[in-house]
């Protein structure tokens, strides 16, 4: 009778659907539906020479798969955009535009926010080993560099957000300064 009892068990279990498990394969998919969108954001960043951390705040916007622009409005205006590898930054009366290309450890860097944005795993793991943990509700994603030349300048960088949303990117650097960017999504009406 148990025998019975417990082999029905197990029949009725195979026959219920599995309950996905989320891993960093169904948060890249997540994020890939992710076509752009625009938030403001707070950024703090704690470097060891100052007392207080540095805030600064205004917009971003992305456009999948590559474009991205961060306006800081406050405390001085400074626009930073990238469209595919070319880096434009404006501030007051000055522009400068760098093809990242030239620049590989520049490069892994702006393609691990790119990569995470755009939900491409394989550009993410192309230079990072990826650790996620939470669930889909509350997921924390973080990135450890894999080569030299970039571990040698960011240690750590740890993305979180819930579903196909990213609320926060901390950077540790190698020389323990840090950054926090905090963003709260802008919805149309």
């Amino acid at each position: 009778m148990i025998k019975r009892f417990l082999g029905c068990l197990f029949l009725l279990a195979l026959a219920m659907p599995a309950s996905a498990a989320f891993d960093v394969g169904q948060l890249m998919n997540d994020l890939a539906k992710n076509k752009g969108g625009k938030a403001r954001f707070t950024e703090k960043k704690y470097i060891s020479l100052l007392d207080k951390p540095v805030v600064s705040s205004g917009e971003m916007s992305y456009t999948a798969p590559d474009q991205l622009e961060k306006r800081t409005l406050v405390p001085k205006v400074e626009t930073l955009r990238l469209d595919k590898d070319i880096l434009s930054i404006e501030r007051e009366k000055q522009k400068l535009s760098i093809n990242l290309a030239n620049q590989p450890e520049a490069l892994a860097f702006v393609d691990s926010i790119r990569g995470t944005l755009s939900g491409n795993r394989a550009a993410l793991e192309k230079n990072y080993a990826l650790h996620l943990s939470g669930n889909s509700d509350k997921w924390v994603l973080t990135l450890l560099p894999s080569d030299e030349k970039i571990a040698a300048l960011v240690l750590r960088i740890t993305v979180s957000g819930n579903k196909s949303l990213i609320r926060s990117i901390e950077y540790l650097q190698a020389d323990g300064d840090r950054s926090v960017l905090n963003m709260e999504p802008i919805v149309s009406k």
